[in-house]
């Protein structure tokens, strides 16, 4: 009976042992297999977003084609191709005193830059943040204005240097990053409002006449003598310090680029311009769009969910804006399509949680546990306990979408330099072929996304040289500039300043 019974506890442990077995056999096979569903999903977006050289060279034909076209006409190109009536860049002569008034949102920044006509290194300036009231964003565009130039005139009357205070008037640059239409290099219409201001009044207005007004009206003798956006105080920050600055990209939350255009390419303006051979041209290269753009289903979802559908193409592939939330909708993919990170938290379905600098944390994650990624996806992201092969396949999503990026907004810095005659090929210049000598070409860049992410900044070169080809890439040189908003616009206040009218 003892040995009957001891069988029976043998066979039951064997056959418990055997279960446990095969369910650990399951369990691994389980795993393997979300596994598998996880990395498919990594390796078809890689092949989405594949940007071959030769894929380049076709959106950087597609650039030039499209600039050319919105040169041509107006709504003839996604590319709007606005004119800035910007004719003179500063060059490093200039003297004197001048502001600028940065106005991007509900803050603004007032500077002054002194200038010495020695084309200094380091350009001697202050600046100084105010915060808009609330009330004021609703309010009528005298109080709005009346309340910007009191606080210029705090500002200018700190000043203590009684040079600068005799006969000569102050002139002023005004940054206003909101829809305008630009009538001259000092005047432009607002569209409309953006960022929460409703001032009903000041639409259809004219921007820099309602603030020289409100100047007038404090007293203040300051003239505004330029009306610029981000892009173009980047192009003048760049030319002052060198000269052969053609182009200049800002690339950090959003994106925008501008260029040193000849009027005689500018077919649309026409009998509009003066005897000035060369003026700025404000592409607001964000709309561009192409068929040979790797458009994957991630892209495809965030322009349909997004305030401006079928606009900004080209910003929401490329810019710090939406990169982010790119890879928070290729890891949720992955998650509902495998349980390799277990329960799916509600801060999946949150656009945007995700944001660039984090993308950027984790890409560059170099500790050997990939702590960063482990923290991010912990706090973030509400996923605990993620284990080391499934971090080191959210750093390969960030990568992918990243290289794209860089790699497009190379495409898109050569697209321009194509049109210009300056990419060794002879370029589309409205009609004639260009010089095919390479010269020098300096393109300023300015923005975070650029300036702070390390792994985009050297995919961007990557591409470049590899379009380019090394023998012609070598006389493309990449700069970085800061405060092109600021100091860039008070600078074309100076190059565009009564002061200076012996300028060429």
């Amino acid at each position: 009976m003892e040995r009957k019974v001891v069988v029976v506890v043998a066979v039951s442990v064997a056959a418990v042992a055997c279960g446990m077995a095969a369910a650990a056999v399951g369990w691994r096979v389980r795993k393997r297999r979300e596994w598998k569903k996880a990395v498919r999903v990594v390796r078809e977006v890689e092949e989405e977003c594949e940007t071959s050289v030769e894929r380049l060279r076709q959106v950087v034909d597609a650039m030039a084609v499209e600039m050319h076209a919105g040169l041509a006409s107006e709504g003839g190109s996604k590319l709007k191709m606005l004119l800035t009536h910007v004719h003179n860049l500063p060059n490093g002569s200039e003297r004197g005193t001048y502001y600028a008034l940065d106005l991007e949102g509900t803050y603004f920044r007032v500077l002054r830059v002194h200038l010495n006509g020695q084309q200094s290194a380091i350009l001697e300036h202050e600046v100084e943040l105010q915060t808009i009231p609330q009330h004021l964003l609703t309010s009528t565009s005298k109080d709005f204005f009346d309340f910007i130039a009191s606080s210029l005139k705090e500002f200018v009357e700190k000043e203590d240097d009684s040079e600068l205070s005799v006969a000569r008037r102050k002139e002023l640059g005004l940054t206003f990053s909101f829809p305008i239409k630009q009538i001259s290099v000092c005047s432009g219409i607002l569209i409309t409002w953006t960022k929460g201001f409703s001032i009903v009044d000041m639409v259809r207005k004219d921007v820099p006449a309602c603030l020289q007004e409100a100047l007038v009206r404090k007293g203040l003798d300051l003239r505004v003598a330029a009306l610029v956006n981000d892009t173009v105080g980047t192009l003048a920050l760049g030319h002052y310090h060198d000269a052969d600055t053609v182009a200049a990209i800002v690339i950090g939350t959003s994106t925008n680029a501008c260029y040193l255009e000849r009027t005689d390419a500018i077919i649309k303006c026409q009998g509009l311009l003066t005897t000035s051979r060369s003026m700025v041209v404000n592409m607001e290269w964000g709309n561009f769009w192409s068929s040979h753009l790797p458009r994957t289903s991630y892209d495809i979802d965030l322009n349909a969910e997004s305030p401006n559908p079928n606009d900004q193409g080209f910003e929401k592939m490329i810019s710090g804006m939406y990169l982010g939330d790119i890879v928070r909708r290729i890891i949720l993919k992955m998650s509902l399509e495998s349980d390799i990170l277990g329960h799916i938290s509600s801060k999946f379905s949150m656009p945007f949680i995700l944001s660039t600098p984090m993308i950027a944390a984790m890409h560059e994650d170099d500790s050997p546990n990939l702590r960063e990624v482990e923290r991010i996806l912990k706090d973030i992201l509400e996923i605990p306990d993620v284990p080391l092969k499934v971090r080191k396949l959210m750093m390969k999503v960030c990568g992918i979408v990243t290289r794209r990026a860089a790699r497009l907004a190379a495409a898109g810095i050569i697209g321009i330099l194509k049109k210009i005659g300056r990419d060794g090929s002879g370029g589309i210049t409205g009609g004639r072929r260009s010089d095919m000598k390479m010269r020098r070409t300096v393109v300023a860049i300015e923005g975070g996304l650029y300036s702070n992410y390390t792994l985009f900044r050297e995919y961007l070169h990557e591409a470049l040289h590899e379009i380019l080809g090394e023998d012609i890439a070598k006389h493309v040189i990449l700069k970085v500039t800061e405060d092109g908003s600021g100091i860039g616009t008070a600078l074309l206040a100076a190059s565009h300043s009564s002061n200076n009218v012996d300028r060429i």
